[in-house]
């Protein structure tokens, strides 16, 4: 029972957590009623069979009162012999995050999404910077929160190339998207560039 209670404070107010008395056939705790059961009411478990391994059953669906469904979860409560004594049920009503993903899904759906207008976009270096940023990662698997020193300073150089620092204030908004000192990225773009200077002497 205490068991019963830790789990549905854990996931309230999602879930139910049902204590079922196989000797009495009986509900015999209720925490966190969402089925609108009573204790004393029937388990309707009294034709189950249960193998001698068994422990856990599910998970399952099932409909809540209000036809809601409900993802639910059974567990064998067995004694010291191992006869199976009680069962242990957690219903979760999944609903609520059904109608939260539909809601999520209608937003991010929106209206016809037309490519970015090139008049406005024309001089946007930021817009540029991100976009190429994000390819360079996608390209190569990459998660801009997770780059290592040395990866960051491959994608500075690969926006060295790209024409990317021309913008003004180009080098304070890279450190910052980069989460790089601005002397740091000075740092790489002046040794690239110096050996691109070598590279083109005679």
């Amino acid at each position: 029972m205490p068991l019963a209670d830790g789990l549905a404070a854990l996931l309230y107010p999602f879930a139910e957590v049902v204590v079922h008395d196989l000797a009495s056939q009986t509900i015999v705790h209720l925490a966190n009623n969402l089925s609108r059961r009573t204790l004393g009411d029937d388990t309707a478990l009294d034709d189950l069979e249960f193998d001698d391994d068994e422990g856990v059953i599910g998970p399952y669906e099932k409909r809540n009162w209000d036809g809601g469904r409900m993802r639910a979860i059974s567990v064998l409560i067995r004694d010291d012999l191992g006869h199976p004594i009680g069962v242990l049920c957690v219903n979760v009503a999944i609903s609520a995050f059904e109608q939260a993903r539909a809601t999520l899904e209608l937003f991010t759906r929106g209206l016809p999404v037309a490519p970015q207008p090139e008049r406005l976009f024309r001089d946007d270096w930021q817009d540029k910077v991100i976009t190429f940023l994000h390819a360079w990662l996608e390209a190569r698997h990459l998660a801009l929160g997770t780059l290592t020193r040395e990866q960051k300073h491959d994608l500075v150089l690969a926006l060295e190339a790209s024409g990317a620092f021309g913008g003004r204030n180009a080098v304070p908004y890279v450190a910052k998207v980069l989460d790089l000192g601005r002397g740091t990225i000075f740092k790489y773009l002046k040794a690239a560039r110096e050996g691109a200077a070598r590279t083109r002497r005679p």
